[in-house]
């Protein structure tokens, strides 16, 4: 935060304090206990304002720092940028909806306009519970235009996490797809009951303005384009004082326990758009397919770095196989990204939902570690698989399998074995390493000793909201401690084997689930799954593989046992193996701590 105290002057000199726990907003003292406070003072005596010059510039003159010079980092600056020299091309496209990145700039000013005019501040937080629509690439643009923080909400969340997350975050505004009314009208329910002053409500309307025959517009409901025709596109930007200032607020996924709320400041989201898009290869003007869910970490802060590109937001619903060649064939798409869920999901899709590729379309990856075997079909039909890895405190992407020319020519399961590696930190990062969590020395980079991903750099999110011992627990030692095992190779690219409370000890041994998930992926009728440890009285731990069929095959359990012992030792093999759909977030990744109480319930095998 920077706080600007005048004393008739032009130069600024700026100075550090650290502040704890001073202010009464609760995200203010969230942000105080993390960063230190810049304070700028004026003195009349120079013709130039500048600020305080680095302890490096004491030895010469002539150099000052200023607004010439010095602009705070922020993703605001890409729309605006976007607006001038992509004025008419195509930014959004969704179903008979076209906006082009002038539209776009002037519907993001209104509505940025309309938040003030709802009492929106600095440092307010605005919510969005919605899909894929063009609202929520809007929305990514104008909260922070107009000082605010933007949280995106998980569409899979119900009512009672909904207001669970509303109450922590203590939005003021959210705004609500119709087809999700239901949900948030029920966490507002529960939020009266607390005696919490629920957030002005708004409501998303389809993109032909119809809104569900039950639903009516009261005195204290908004609607989205009527709010928006409300506003004046001649609004001032509320520009961050500082790039450390907070542009969003992402609740984690919550696949391990209660989600927390992350914070990105502006410089960080700024500076992971520009290498996401590097990372990717993103040159002027793609059309990108949205099938991530664009709440996921800022869309992997690619809402942003489209805008930085001046692309074309190709918005969808629903993810469907269908969908996805459809648009695919019909917009021309150049990239798009997903889940291996989402992979999976084309790679096994009917015949009749494919449709030839105008070319490849490359793919980003990521959330969990990706099986050869669907990288290999995903190729096969044309598409070209880039894998990333990051966590929704790293701002979504955090490292890349690049691939090395000379890999080309080695055999075709080689090839998808290190295209499945999580790779390196991306130009954005200071560094990942592979580290004992308890020395935090570095493993050796034998591609055998496993230690915990740890990443440091500007890339790192700001803290959890409201919970310092978090943040102080997941910054000891001075680096983010990621809670993922891995192996460090001797090209320095670092491969996932687990998640630290994924790991599987058995007599003894370690075992990485992610390995007998891709060899049970390797069995041809098997679609999805995932590997939980059993608790056992002989072997403290057993394998208990949940397994999901392909449509149209018949196997028991013992012949998926039998495959896994012919391709892996037999102690990893699992000894349990259940066959049902498994449960996901919206990201697509398994939830693997209710398919641990559900082993846990099974007992002993011994």
């Amino acid at each position: 935060m920077l706080i600007d105290i005048s004393l008739s002057s032009h130069v600024y000199i700026c100075f550090s304090i650290t502040m704890n726990h001073f202010f009464k907003n609760s995200l203010t003292r969230f942000i105080c206990s993390l960063n230190h406070f810049q304070f700028s003072f004026t003195q009349s005596s120079r013709k130039f304002s500048h600020f305080s010059e680095p302890e490096s510039w004491r030895s010469m003159e002539g150099l000052i720092r200023c607004s010439a010079n010095y602009v705070p980092l922020t993703p605001i600056s890409f729309l605006e940028r976007a607006a001038k020299a992509y004025r008419d091309t195509t930014s959004v496209v969704y179903g008979s909806v076209k906006y082009t990145w002038g539209d776009t700039h002037e519907r993001c000013l209104n509505l940025a306009s309309a938040l003030t005019q709802l009492g929106i501040s600095r440092g307010d937080v605005v919510a969005i519970l919605a899909p894929n629509v063009p609202a929520m690439h809007e929305l990514h643009f104008a909260v922070p235009m107009a000082g605010a923080l933007l949280c995106t909400l998980n569409t899979r969340h119900d009512s009672a996490m909904l207001s669970i997350l509303l109450r922590h975050s203590e939005a003021k505004i959210i705004f609500v797809d119709y087809q999700l009314l239901d949900i948030a009208n029920g966490a507002l329910k529960l939020l009266a009951k607390t005696e919490k002053k629920p957030p002005i409500f708004v409501v998303i309307a389809e993109s032909d303005g119809s809104l569900p025959t039950d639903h009516h517009i009261t005195s204290e409901t908004y609607e989205y384009e009527s709010l928006l025709a409300n506003g004046h596109n001649g609004f001032e930007i509320r520009r961050p004082n500082s790039e450390w200032d907070p542009i969003s607020v992402n609740y984690t996924s919550g696949t391990t326990s209660r989600p927390k709320g992350v914070v990105y400041s502006h410089r960080g989201a700024y500076l992971n758009t520009l290498a996401t898009i590097l990372l990717h290869g993103i040159g002027s003007m793609p059309v990108y397919l949205w099938t991530v869910p664009m709440f996921h970490c800022n869309g992997w802060c690619l809402i942003w770095g489209l805008a930085a590109q001046g692309g074309t937001n190709i918005c969808l619903r629903k993810v469907t196989p269908k969908d996805i060649f459809d648009n695919i064939a019909l917009h021309n798409v150049t990239n798009m990204g997903g889940a291996p869920t989402v992979l999976n999901m084309i790679v096994n899709s009917p015949i009749s939902d494919r449709k030839p590729l105008p070319h490849k379309v490359e793919v980003m990856t990521g959330g969990s570690p990706p099986p050869p075997q669907i990288l290999s079909k995903m190729e096969e039909l044309g598409f070209g698989v880039s894998h990333l890895y990051g966590l929704t405190e790293t701002y979504g992407p955090g490292t890349s399998c690049i691939w090395k020319p000379e890999w080309d020519s080695l055999p075709l399961d080689k090839r998808y074995k290190l295209k499945a590696r999580q790779g390196v930190q991306h130009p954005g990062l200071e560094e990942v390493d592979v580290k004992d969590p308890v020395t935090m020395a570095s493993v050796p980079a034998d591609g055998k000793t496993m230690g915990e991903i740890m990443f440091r750099g500007n890339t790192v999110m700001s803290g959890y909201l409201k919970d310092l011992k978090a943040t102080e627990e997941a910054f000891s030692g001075g680096w983010f401690r990621s809670g993922d095992l891995a192996v460090k190779h001797p090209d320095n690219y670092i491969e996932v084997k687990d998640r630290s409370k994924d790991i599987i000890i058995s007599g003894g041994e370690n075992i990485s689930t992610v390995e007998v998930e891709t060899v049970l992926f390797g069995h041809p009728a098997v679609l999805e799954a995932a590997v939980v440890a059993r608790p056992d009285n002989h072997w403290g731990q057993t394998p208990c593989a949940f397994v999901k069929l392909k449509e149209g095959y018949d196997v028991d359990s013992q012949e998926i046992i039998k495959f896994c012992r012919d391709h892996l030792p037999h102690y990893m093999a699992p000894r349990t193996v259940i066959f049902e759909d498994l449960p996901k977030t919206s990201t697509g990744k398994t939830q693997k701590f209710i398919l641990r109480e559900k082993a846990k319930a099974l007992g002993s095998l011994s």
